[in-house]
């Protein structure tokens, strides 16, 4: 909501009434809603969130007014949002910094007050993802082992806020390299349940030409892959333990970044 293009993205939501649309909430590396001098702690000389988030993590955890100044931003961003008149689809977070637990109950906590139902679970599987990408084996498994017990802490948040998730995510990983063939390899890979896969098409024009292009409609149908949005969840969860159905690709605009 901080961002420099939030109102035009907010007018295009608008016109869009079928698009399903979240909030990304940006607690490091980027700008506050609320002005600096109200969140001091969080911010640089120039006004920003730090870029060194290992030291922002640190921070979080051991200084009470930092976790006092974070639970006010993290509130003016949800506010931000509500003001818009847009219904909240569901909530990620900037670096995933939801996965910090400071971060994750005070989102679930705030959350509470504005209709918060879904998050993004960021879990990429390590084999699906290493065989569809066929890089970086090493770097993917450093990661899954670095983030695997704060995923699993998050699930746990997760359930009992009965707040629904996507299973799996692909893309993180290969961020700024999702081209069309590796996006057909990772629908080739999907595990069974509720995958979002992971874009930034603004920045990139491949990754928008991937997309877009009817080679993936086509996969989708040729898979039995169902496209959905978060706000779905709650629905093919249901419908998921119930008639144990192949598999449920969410790769909606509201979900793509």
């Amino acid at each position: 909501m901080g961002g420099n293009a939030a109102k035009d993205a907010v007018d295009r939501a608008r016109r869009l009434s079928s698009l399903r649309v979240g909030l990304h909430l940006v607690l490091v590396d980027g700008s506050p809603i609320l002005s600096p001098q109200l969140v001091p702690d969080l911010v640089t000389k120039k006004g920003e969130f730090s870029s060194h988030l290992v030291r922002a993590g640190i921070n979080f955890v051991f200084r009470q007014r930092v976790r006092r100044q974070l639970e006010d931003e993290i509130r003016a961003q949800f506010q931000a949002f509500l003001d818009t008149g847009l219904p909240l689809d569901h909530v990620n977070t900037h670096h995933h910094m939801h996965l910090h637990p400071t971060v994750s109950e005070l989102v679930l906590k705030i959350g509470r007050d504005y209709g918060l139902r879904a998050m993004r679970l960021p879990y990429e599987p390590l084999l699906p993802s290493w065989r569809a990408s066929g890089k970086n084996f090493f770097r993917r498994t450093s990661t899954w082992l670095l983030l695997s017990p704060w995923v699993s802490l998050l699930k746990k948040k997760f359930k009992r806020e009965r707040v629904h998730s996507n299973d799996f995510v692909f893309g993180m990983n290969d961020s700024g390299h999702m081209n069309l063939d590796l996006l057909l390899r990772f629908l080739s890979q999907l595990p069974r349940g509720v995958t979002e896969i992971y874009f930034h098409p603004g920045g990139d024009t491949k990754e928008l030409e991937a997309l877009t292009h009817p080679a993936i409609r086509q996969a989708l149908l040729s898979s039995q892959t169902q496209p959905i949005s978060f706000s779905d969840l709650s629905a093919a969860t249901a419908g998921r333990s119930m008639q144990h159905p192949g598999r449920q690709g969410g790769c909606p605009p509201s979900a793509v970044r």
